[in-house]
């Protein structure tokens, strides 16, 4: 006779905010799935959903608590996690129907808060399920790439930002713990691993750059060392993935990154967050004031890596910001020529030192000059995007679609200059036989200012 055993239960996940929180939420989950739950798509066949908030901009709180809100009108036993878990009387004030909240990467709070709420059923093949969530488990990404982070929290003071305060000072993982992960993301079909944290030049500090064995030898915790180990990894098939660093502050120790890339080993692609040129700016926001010095060091690393992208992100409208240190970005920006940047209008956050600071901007000010930075960046960027017309550069494809009534099949991918989500894309035509996950090589035929098209190059 057939036992039917019980179905078991179901668990929804919101996830908003950035990649680091995105890891979070897969983590937990991977820890769900490991306990017996099953994992559903939408509100109606869960039977709890977990939000996973983002608190860093008032923008962000109001879209965690709209997304809350829908949760509970939608499936009514919601828990609350992520970075606005620290202002649960907020939360509680407004849902005071949620089943629990917890803070940033409070990974067992939130696993045993699931337990409260749905109790999973018990299993004798349980014990057999691997607990260590903590690796490689769940992915809320396409199979193709995926996120490794490599240590939580962050030792800065930066004057707009409460990122300490929500998850903590810095906390690396073990090397040989992210090397592992990042070795069965890549065995299962990775093809591109994005390094991220709160500030990955920082890696190991915390813990004296300690030594792990790893395949039988001696690594650092430390960038360099996680990023040459990184540039050894393969699959079955002998692929080396893509191997993108995101959340570089450019210490020292950065330079000795650019010949790997140089060598292959690593993308050729930097993010790192300057935020601003302007040292009076810089030093109100007591970031490191030596724009001069990085120019130097850009330079530099063209020189070795000629196809090195540097993505940056910047703050307009800080508060004191003048007329003239804005201008004093723009020119640095036309010294710099990034290929990517992402700019933000200054907004206050909640418990962020910045918001004492004298001199506040007006708003048609801050909007003036958001317009002013944005063009500034889109004409350097369409120059460099155009640049690469003519070139054959390989792209990984993220999508693959119908073909059309001459039978040509479309596709989107990306270069090495391009992070999933954040950087522009590579559409292709003629792109049969292709598909997602591939990386092929593309003709580039035109560019506009974010995006490239080509078509792939048959052998």
């Amino acid at each position: 006779m057939a036992i039917e055993l019980p179905s078991p239960p179901k668990v929804g996940m919101v996830s908003l905010g950035c990649p680091k929180a995105l890891v979070d939420s897969e983590r937990i989950l991977t820890r769900l799935r490991a306990d017996g739950y099953d994992m559903s798509p939408d509100y109606a066949g869960a039977d709890v959903v977990l939000v996973n908030t983002c608190g860093f901009l008032d923008s962000a709180k109001e879209e965690s608590l709209a997304a809350i809100g829908e949760a509970i009108s939608e499936n009514g036993r919601v828990i609350v996690t992520g970075c606005m878990g620290n202002e649960a009387e907020v939360i509680r004030a407004k849902f005071p129907q949620v089943l629990a909240v917890t803070g940033a990467h409070q990974y067992e709070a939130v696993v045993e808060a699931v337990h409260d709420a749905a109790p999973p059923e018990l299993s004798p093949y349980l014990d057999l399920i691997p607990q260590a969530y903590d690796e490689a488990g769940v992915k809320l990404t396409p199979r193709h790439y995926g996120y490794l982070k490599i240590s939580e929290g962050c030792n800065h003071a930066c004057s707009f930002c409460i990122i300490p305060s929500l998850r903590g000072k810095l906390a690396s993982r073990r090397i040989d713990a992210v090397l592992r992960e990042a070795e069965k993301l890549v065995q299962a079909g990775t093809r591109e691993l994005l390094v991220i944290s709160q500030d990955t030049s920082a890696y190991g500090v915390d813990v004296r750059h300690e030594e792990r064995t790893w395949k039988n030898h001696p690594v650092r915790t430390h960038m360099t060392d996680l990023a040459r180990e990184l540039g050894q990894l393969s699959d079955a098939q002998g692929r080396k993935p893509w191997v993108r660093l995101h959340y570089v502050y450019p210490y020292p120790h950065v330079d000795a990154v650019i010949p790997l890339m140089a060598e292959g080993l690593l993308t050729p692609y930097l993010d790192i967050p300057f935020q601003h040129a302007a040292p009076s700016v810089l030093k109100s926001m007591k970031r490191p004031a030596n724009e001069a010095k990085v120019l130097d060091r850009i330079h530099k690393w063209r020189e070795i890596c000629p196809d090195i992208a540097i993505r940056s992100s910047f703050v307009v409208g800080f508060p004191g910001e003048t007329e003239q240190d804005f201008q004093y970005l723009l020119d640095w920006l036309d010294e710099a020529q990034l290929d990517r940047v992402g700019a933000f209008r200054f907004e206050p956050v909640e418990g962020a030192a910045a918001n004492t600071l004298p001199d506040p901007v007006p708003e048609e000010v801050k909007e003036e000059r958001y317009a002013r930075i944005m063009e500034k960046t889109a004409a350097i960027s369409a120059a460099k995007l155009q640049a690469k017309v003519g070139r054959v550069l390989p792209v990984i494809i993220d999508e693959v679609g119908e073909a059309d009534e001459d039978g040509d099949v479309g596709a989107t991918g990306r270069s090495q200059a391009d992070a999933p989500e954040i950087d522009g894309n590579v559409f292709l035509r003629d792109a049969s036989g292709v598909q997602v996950g591939d990386i092929v090589d593309v003709f580039i035929e035109d560019a506009d200012e974010h995006d490239l098209y080509g078509a792939v190059r048959r052998a």
